[in-house]
């Protein structure tokens, strides 16, 4: 049986990343080992290993998380959007995030009307 995923993303600074996700998306820390670090907030839990040559414009890290009451996690983003809240032809509300190393982090929820 398979539970859960943990992605696991590039970061060049882990205080950089720390505070991006900690002060700006409200996750916790699960675990800093320098060179490694595990957030979680809810029930998603984000992994990122340090990766300090990194160049942002060449990373394609992504994932897609889905969540319940998407208006009212976009309202309390604190960091830069970088796709705006909308509703897509495949039945989902979308908006995404690019964090300090380009990470792209998109919710998404059902549309209610399309389900």
């Amino acid at each position: 049986m398979w539970k859960s995923v943990c992605p696991k993303l590039p970061m060049r600074n882990n205080f950089i990343t720390q505070e991006y996700y900690v002060k700006g998306l409200e996750f916790e820390v699960l675990g800093d080992y320098g060179d490694y670090l595990m957030l979680k907030r809810d029930e998603v839990e984000l992994h990122f290993f340090l990766f300090e040559a990194l160049d942002p414009y060449q990373n394609y890290g992504q994932i897609y998380i889905r969540v319940e009451d998407i208006k009212k996690i976009y309202s309390g983003i604190k960091v830069v959007i970088y796709r705006l809240l909308e509703d897509k032809p495949w039945g989902q509300r979308e908006f995404s995030l690019l964090d300090p190393d380009h990470n792209l982090i998109t919710f998404g929820e059902d549309i209610p009307s399309l389900k």
